[in-house]
């Protein structure tokens, strides 16, 4: 008779019968099931005690001290480089609603600062909340004008 699906046989020692314990010291896993002696993980129930629970011992989390501040009225600030607007206007206005349209800055955003990261090919007139010190000095050397705008 042939090999069929219907008679397949794994090789011998391919499938073990499962490990009954707390079936008597004969078994070798007799008495404490092999779960050691006493202690949390020997219990009924046990599944792995909460996250950062040390066996009673006062938690790491608690132990360390309390530090830093979060100042909930911080005015968040979103930089813009020159080579950016260089790059992406033609000569003119740049407004902080066209950086928006453009995508340098994002929809909600506190304060928009100009940086004066790159160089400047064309003349711009460039209005912000705020320009840092090199930005408003190639702005006003290439003939155009930095304005800061409130709000």
């Amino acid at each position: 008779m042939g090999t069929t699906l219907h008679n397949l046989k794994g090789p011998r020692g391919a499938s073990r019968n499962r490990k009954r314990i707390g079936r008597g010291p004969g078994s070798g896993t007799g008495e404490q099931s092999g779960k050691g002696v006493k202690g949390q993980k020997a219990r009924t129930g046990h599944h792995g005690a909460r996250l950062g629970f040390e066996g009673g011992q006062m938690p790491m989390q608690r132990r360390l001290p309390k530090k830093g501040f979060k100042n909930i009225f911080r005015a968040e600030t979103f930089a813009v480089n020159l080579h950016d607007i260089e790059e992406r206007f033609e000569a003119g206005t740049v407004t902080l609603k066209e950086l928006h349209g453009v995508g340098l800055v994002p929809r909600r955003c506190g304060w928009v600062k100009v940086l004066g990261s790159g160089e400047l090919s064309k003349k711009f007139v460039v209005k912000a909340n705020a320009f840092s010190a090199s930005a408003k000095d190639k702005i006003e050397k290439k003939g155009g004008r930095a304005e800061v705008v409130q709000g």
